[in-house]
């Protein structure tokens, strides 16, 4: 057999960014308190403690198993340094607490996601058990964050190995995908089946429509490059949404509905926005797996401001002048300004986040509020849960993002809404124990 290599798993990932990030304030923390005159933080058993400290308690914040295992490692290796330059007790408990305070303090930018971010389970719901996928119609499209090559053929052979008796289609480049996986549906519900997607956010998206033309359940395969839909269900695995379909165990979920005034209609799973929300997301995404989510934001935040513009926007008949609307299919945590998971998909309502451009200093205020962890606060923003919004862009550029993908409005008037409990997705039914 040939092996694939694979990257680490999203815990281990998030568990050394939240690592690094708390090394990180540790090193500038002991930099502040360094004597006067000097540059360099302390280097002797504070430094070594506060080191050890930071790393291990980040990573345990956000992935215990992953601390357990960071934590033997980095605290056996500053006992030696500890041991080799002679120290005090007081040095040493000072510097676990620089170290624990620094892993403590990335929390205000960057909360933990907790391991059971979807234990509360939207309805089970009755779907087709397909023994070994038969009945099952699954694509796979390599451009959602796997490679064409390499990757995406161990993909496929995975599937195939777990449901041996589905139709597997690989997109080629060039490939329809909206008519691919349309024809995929249909030949799934002439078959009583359902219908399989391995793919980013935006492919989930493409066949979430497709199986509500048709009239058939959907298994989400998490395939891209963050996978936030398959995340917040609590698929995290190959393996586990294929035992979910051979066993028939299935939920719904809400859909949010953006309908332009001239008909057209767009179906969003995670988030819709209008402003420069979508330049940010891809700013962020762009430097979030090498820095960490909170300083991408920042990063990408401080980018978007220098070169946007705020949006005039009714919203619900009254003007505003705005940097970004936000609306989430579902409520999102943590408050503030980077929504990241949801605990639940079938709560019929719309979480709607909007940054003021109005205000005096607004661009200022508003990047000094994310760089302090005070933006939930702070008077730039407003926030609401609703069940059905108006939005007419009265200036400005109208384009809107839909799960990661970028679009042109067909008319300036759009209503936000949701289609509730609309479709229904394979999830095992004892996914809480097989989330890591």
């Amino acid at each position: 057999m040939k092996w694939t290599p694979r990257l680490p798993g999203r815990a281990a990932r998030r568990a050394a960014l939240r690592a690094l990030g708390s090394l990180a304030l540790a090193t500038a923390a002991g930099r502040a308190l360094a004597p006067a005159g000097t540059r360099r933080p302390p280097t002797g058993a504070t430094g070594h403690a506060a080191a050890a400290a930071a790393l291990t308690l980040g990573a345990l914040l956000e992935a215990p198993r992953f601390g357990l295992v960071v934590g033997p490692v980095t605290g056996a290796l500053a006992a030696s340094r500890i041991r080799s330059v002679g120290s005090r007790k007081g040095e040493v408990a000072a510097g676990i607490a620089i170290g624990a305070g620094a892993a403590v303090l990335t929390c205000r930018w960057w909360p933990v996601k907790p391991e059971a971010a979807a234990a509360a389970a939207p309805p089970r719901t009755p779907a087709p058990a397909l023994k070994d996928g038969a009945g099952m119609e699954l694509v796979l499209n390599p451009s959602s964050g796997l490679s064409w090559n390499q990757e995406a053929t161990g993909t496929a052979d995975e599937l195939r190995t777990l449901l041996p008796a589905a139709e597997l289609t690989v997109l080629d480049q060039g490939d329809d995908l909206a008519a691919v996986l349309d024809a995929a549906a249909a030949r799934a519900a002439a078959a009583g089946g359902a219908l399989g997607v391995c793919g980013g956010d935006g492919t989930v998206n493409a066949a979430a429509e497709a199986c509500l033309r048709h009239d058939v359940p959907l298994a989400v395969f998490p395939g891209g490059t963050f996978n936030h839909f398959a995340l917040d269900l609590g698929n995290q695995s190959l393996a586990d949404v294929a035992r979910a379909v051979r066993e028939g165990d299935a939920v719904v979920a809400d859909v949010g509905h953006a309908k332009a005034q001239g008909g057209t209609d767009q179906l969003f799973l995670n988030t819709f926005s209008l402003g420069v929300y979508s330049d940010l997301v891809q700013a962020r995404e762009r430097l979030e797996e090498r820095i960490g989510k909170w300083p991408a934001v920042a990063v990408g935040l401080a980018t978007v401001l220098a070169t946007g513009s705020p949006v005039r926007i009714a919203v619900n008949g009254r003007p505003r002048r705005l940097w970004l609307l936000f609306a989430g299919n579902g409520i999102y945590h943590p408050a503030g300004f980077a929504p990241t998971y949801r605990t639940q998909l079938d709560d019929g309502l719309l979480d709607v986040r909007a940054v003021d451009g109005g205000t005096p200093f607004a661009r200022t205020r508003l990047l000094l509020a994310v760089l302090t962890g005070t933006l939930h606060s702070s008077r730039v923003l407003t926030t609401g849960q609703v069940r059905r919004l108006r939005l007419e862009v009265l200036e400005g550029d109208p384009r809107f993002a839909y799960d990661g993908e970028v679009t042109r409005a067909s008319d300036t008037h759009l209503v936000l809404d949701k289609l509730p409990r609309a479709v229904t997705v394979y999830r095992p039914a004892d996914q809480d124990q097989w989330l890591h």
